[in-house]
């Protein structure tokens, strides 16, 4: 009975130590504050990349990503993302708004990812809208393992070398993306 007890609490110490690990490999690098530059005050072009942890449990281990762009002397921002539910009332997963893109998803705070500013930020922009408006999943919408919200960023990402960025780990779905942009190039 000792031994058993003993190789029980051994057990629980390593999953719990395991659980540790996993979530400190998970937590995503940011390179600063969620700050969206006021487009009045700045006239660069600027690209940014941000992702927030997702509603509930889940947001331990997966973030919903979106790209905003703001070509030079723009008055707003212009937020890429897919968005699930947008597919059951629009006919497209795919959302293009404009304004501020560094607002809380779902209460969870924006964490800013990525950040390109200047010429070429404004190189990229032309690039980032073209590549949405590729997306050839902008009617499937599934939440593991894609495609979805992180299926989009890392498409983008793809498609637009230049932008020099990866998703980080708790981007669930950019694998799915990996494996299904291979098989789409090759075709």
């Amino acid at each position: 009975m000792r031994l058993f007890a003993l190789t029980l609490s051994a057990l629980v110490a390593v999953l719990i130590l395991g659980m540790i690990a996993a979530s400190a490999m998970l937590k995503q690098n940011t390179i600063g504050p969620p700050i969206a530059p006021d487009p009045q005050q700045h006239a660069e072009a600027i690209v940014q990349v941000y992702g927030a942890d997702v509603w509930g449990f889940r947001g331990n281990f997966a973030i919903h990503t979106w790209i905003a762009t703001k070509p030079p002397n723009a008055p707003a921002y212009t937020i890429y993302q897919v968005i699930g539910w947008r597919l059951r009332r629009n006919g497209t997963a795919v959302s293009i708004t404009t304004g501020m893109p560094n607002k809380p998803w779902f209460r969870s705070p924006p964490l800013l990812l990525h950040e390109v500013r200047g010429s070429h930020a404004n190189v990229l922009i032309a690039e980032i809208d073209a590549a949405v408006n590729r997306y050839p999943y902008d009617k499937e919408y599934v939440m593991w393992p894609g495609p979805n919200s992180n299926s989009f960023t890392e498409w983008i990402v793809l498609e637009v070398p230049g932008l020099g960025f990866n998703l980080p780990a708790k981007a669930i779905g950019k694998n799915w993306m990996q494996e299904t942009y291979s098989e789409l190039i090759s075709r």
